[in-house]
């Protein structure tokens, strides 16, 4: 298929133009940027403020998914990583963790779902030198793949909500 180079550059345009917007959204309360204690930002992100460390609050986590007998799969540490290219970047780590009994109801509901499973989790430091814990909303994920209804997401949600509560516990 060939497109035009002035279609490109319009739908170029459209596209760079809708990302503008959805900056728009986020204000003081952009869990980026140091805004209220817990902000739940545009397209699904549950971010709640840590009073401990990046490290102290990812330890944390990895501790309390252990505790519920969820499989951590992964920890990646995005700044030790962007150190081995030698560029700086505030602490930033990933967790991604799961069992069946929770992804599997989420695929019955939307198998699309499979793209975004196992969950995550975001620890970062922003530019205010705060700590963030973010996950992505069950229930945004199975309406981002199409669906509106299910159960398995709201259960889910609440696990994860826990989870979340009792690693910023002070």
């Amino acid at each position: 298929m060939r497109v035009s180079k002035g279609l490109s550059l319009g739908l170029c345009a459209v596209l760079l133009g809708g990302c503008g917007a959805m900056d728009a959204h986020h204000g003081a309360g952009d869990p980026g940027q140091g805004g209220g204690k817990r902000a739940t930002a545009t397209h699904g992100l549950t971010a709640l403020q840590s009073p401990h460390t990046p490290t102290e609050t990812m330890n944390r986590l990895e501790a309390e998914v252990k505790k519920r007998q969820l499989a951590v799969v992964a920890r990646i540490d995005h700044a030790a990583a962007a150190q081995r290219i030698g560029q700086t970047l505030r602490p930033t780590e990933l967790l991604i963790f799961g069992n069946p009994q929770a992804g599997t109801p989420l695929m019955l509901c939307a198998q699309l779902a499979g793209i975004d499973l196992p969950m995550k989790a975001l620890v970062w430091a922003d530019a205010a030198g705060q700590t963030w814990l973010g996950y992505n909303d069950p229930q945004w994920l199975i309406h981002r793949h199409g669906q509106r209804d299910c159960g398995a997401a709201e259960q889910v949600g609440k696990a994860l909500a826990g989870i979340a509560a009792a690693v910023v516990a002070k």
